[in-house]
């Protein structure tokens, strides 16, 4: 059982779990682990979304990559994506993003990747975690003249927006396309308008105004539902939503009707295939994605490689493989021919471009795919036990019973919470009121029996 890391890096509520004093340990572990073979001094960049508690956490961070020797390239608020590809960039050792991506603002996170620009594999966070309470931490001190430094680096956004005018140039520049934008008050709020004008492109923004505790507050991917009102009154032809740091992107189309990775995924690999650039004729999603995707890629001709959930695991999969596009339900898209992370702007951007070359409305492309109904329902169980339902017999039974009866056209899902005392129930069916009953069932034994 881990103590520090979960799913997606370190998340907890800021300055009260999220302490600068365990920043400052992890920033030390994580200086080691992921520069110990390097014989120059390494170089970390640290990008932040907009939460109140960024730069406090950036100033702890940033301590702790400098008492270790590592010398820190500050970027301030920077998309996490945006972090990865600077990472390759610059050729730095490392990076960090502070960001509670989705979260409400009084939580934070830690994200560390790469010199390769990709999120660190398990195995690295482990070892981090054994580092960080360990005695060996009070040893990785740097003094006199090996102390690291610190500087500016916010105006390397500019490498980061013209890498997308690199990919696009003037092709999106298309005054019969109208978009809007949702940035969640995140760390998309600057960029992406910078980008989206760059490239020519018809649109509006809203909620770009962060104030540190306004992130994801009624807006961006959290709640599709703002810019699908904003879409319908004001007759755009897209609306996309980002979330906090900008890894994930959802749409809507010209009806306000909603756009998910599934269907976003399914538009892209099309658009691939067509162009001859769909590696393997492959997409990679995860065990989440819609029964609906994987029909969707029966009938086109396309394979369909499932994995746990996680963006890492898709990404794993994607590197193994020499797969080009994976992602997840939520939004994480990965184009690993242009970078090795989702990132929320390149796949709107994508999207974009996949429309204007059908000639076709946004609602139109987002019917190729048929969304079944899916229900989804925490068990609050016993952190020690949520793993029990594996082995306890009535559990099983039931689980049994309900995947012969939705064998033929729907499935069923049983997945533990990476991060809490929780087992997830998951159906999809032909019926929401009749799945949600099923799935409630279940949802009931599991919790009545593993307490």
């Amino acid at each position: 059982m881990r103590k520090y890391f979960g799913t997606d890096g370190i998340r907890r509520i800021a300055n009260l779990e999220l302490t600068p004093d365990l920043v400052f340990r992890v920033a030390k572990a994580g200086a080691y682990v992921l520069t110990k073979h390097s014989n120059h001094t390494p170089t970390i960049l640290i990008g932040r979304d907009t939460r109140i508690s960024g730069t406090l956490i950036e100033s702890a961070m940033t301590a702790g990559f400098l008492s270790y020797g590592a010398n820190v390239k500050l970027l301030g608020v920077m998309p996490t994506p945006a972090v990865a590809y600077l990472t390759k960039k610059l050729n730095a050792d490392a990076s960090v993003v502070i960001s509670a991506s989705h979260n409400t603002f009084e939580f934070n996170g830690i994200k560390y990747f790469s010199n390769k620009g990709m999120k660190i594999p398990d195995e690295v966070e482990e070892e981090i975690e054994e580092i960080i309470d360990s005695e060996k931490l009070s040893t990785l001190m740097a003094v006199a003249d090996k102390i690291g430094v610190s500087e500016d680096a916010s105006g390397d956004i500019y490498e980061y927006i013209q890498f997308f005018k690199d990919i696009f140039g003037n092709h999106l520049n298309k005054a019969n396309l109208k978009v809007a934008i949702d940035t969640a008050n995140g760390a998309t709020s600057k960029v992406a308008e910078m980008v989206f004008s760059e490239l020519g492109i018809d649109f509006e923004i809203i909620h770009h105004h962060p104030n540190g505790i306004n992130i994801n507050e009624n807006c961006g991917s959290t709640c599709l539902e703002t810019i699908s009102e904003y879409v319908r009154k004001n007759g755009f032809d897209l609306g996309i939503a980002y979330d906090g740091d900008g890894d994930r992107c959802l749409a809507v189309d010209e009806n306000g009707e909603a756009m998910d990775g599934d269907i976003i995924m399914a538009i892209l690999a099309e658009d691939l295939k067509e162009q001859g650039k769909l590696k393997q004729n492959a997409l990679v999603a995860t065990v989440m994605s819609n029964l609906g995707l994987k029909k969707y890629a029966q009938a086109n001709g396309l394979q369909l490689i499932s994995t746990k959930v996680g963006d890492r695991y898709v990404l794993e999969e994607m590197l193994e493989k020499g797969y080009n596009l994976g992602g997840e339900q939520s939004g994480h898209v990965i184009m690993l021919d242009y970078n090795p992370t989702g990132d929320g702007i390149l796949t709107s951007l994508m999207l974009i471009q996949a429309i204007l070359r059908k000639k076709k409305k946004a609602s139109e492309m987002r019917k190729k795919i048929k969304i079944y109904p899916q229900v989804l329902i925490n068990s609050k169980v016993s952190n020690e036990k949520k793993y029990d339902y594996e082995i306890d017999s009535e559990i099983r039974q039931k689980i049994v019973e309900l995947e012969n009866e939705f064998s033929d056209n729907g499935r069923v899902l049983i997945r533990p919470s990476g991060t809490e005392p929780k087992v997830r129930v998951m159906i999809e069916g032909e019926n929401q009121e009749y799945i949600t009953k099923r799935a409630q069932e279940l949802a009931d034994l599991i919790e009545r029996k593993l307490n």
